[in-house]
């Protein structure tokens, strides 16, 4: 049995190594020399080199070729194994930097939010991996996938950063007092399931981008201050089930095509501006709605 020592030169990596177990923060990082050694068979060779054989007789000359012929076996093993290693190491890289690039948005978030509970005080950007925070739901490719902050005592603003959340499915910020308005770079959320807004001090329109989601089923914007027209794009997302923009100041017309057939009106109600149901077939008219 030998070893097989696989070095890694950094032109194979697409980025510099770093110790991954303890830090992602750029101060605290050092270069790390990443060398794996491979445990192969007890009828192999003591290395992937090709050793020296000089031949005297007929018997040596023999021996010589079968001790050829297991150290090609050899090189070629560990060669496969070079690639193979290779590309099982920059694919958990790439997945480790997916995780660094979300946590680096959701560190935005908990920077543009006040917590006087410390709610996020495990969010901690120093970690590889937001996986490990509180509140911080990912799946098994360590991709979040639910952010779950509802009735935290929460304050302050949304940031567009969330948009770079691609595997996200649940953004819950329910029942805070988080304020301004709605970043418009959520519609980049392909994978978002369910978005709950309400009960807290968003203003602002309700971003037609929103449209872009078509995995959405939940959308909960109720009890705000939002203001503008239902933007007609919702109509589009067949898989809306839930739509709750009550309590706001909307204006215009609501939606009666696609998933809004099937939304009670009472889910529309106590936004003073809004006309009603929009009348399908006729010639459209001015409601005044900004």
């Amino acid at each position: 049995m030998f070893y097989c020592s696989v070095l890694f030169p950094k032109p194979i990596l697409p980025f510099q190594v770093f110790s991954l177990s303890h830090t992602r923060d750029s101060s605290l990082l050092l270069p790390l020399s990443l060398e794996l050694r491979l445990l192969l068979p007890s009828s192999s060779l003591r290395g992937c080199s090709e050793p020296t054989n000089k031949t005297e007789n007929p018997n040596k000359a023999r021996r010589g070729v079968r001790l050829k012929l297991r150290s090609t076996m050899a090189a070629a093993t560990c060669t496969s194994m070079r690639f193979l290693l290779s590309v099982s190491v920059t694919l958990t890289l790439l997945r480790l930097g997916a995780s660094n690039s979300e946590g680096d948005a959701l560190y935005t978030l908990k920077r543009s939010l006040s917590d006087p509970d410390n709610v996020l005080q495990s969010w901690d950007p120093t970690l590889v991996s937001p996986c490990t925070w509180f509140h911080v739901t990912c799946n098994q490719d360590n991709r979040v996938t639910r952010v779950d902050l509802g009735n935290s005592n929460l304050s302050g603003h949304l940031v567009p950063e969330l948009g770079k959340l691609e595997h996200l499915q649940y953004l819950e910020l329910y029942k805070n007092n988080i304020q301004g308005t709605i970043p418009p770079e959520l519609g980049n959320l392909k994978s978002l399931v369910s978005l709950d807004l309400y009960n807290n001090n968003i203003s602002g329109t309700i971003p037609s981008s929103l449209g872009k989601l078509k995995n959405l089923v939940f959308l909960r914007l109720n009890d705000n201050r939002l203001t503008g027209p239902i933007p007609k794009e919702l109509a589009a997302v067949s898989s809306l089930k839930v739509v709750d923009v009550s309590n706001n100041d909307l204006c215009g017309t609501i939606p009666t095509s696609g998933p809004f057939e099937h939304i009670p009106l009472n889910n529309f109600e106590n936004n003073p501006r809004l006309e009603g149901p929009e009348l399908l077939g006729l010639v459209s008219y001015d409601t005044n709605c900004s």
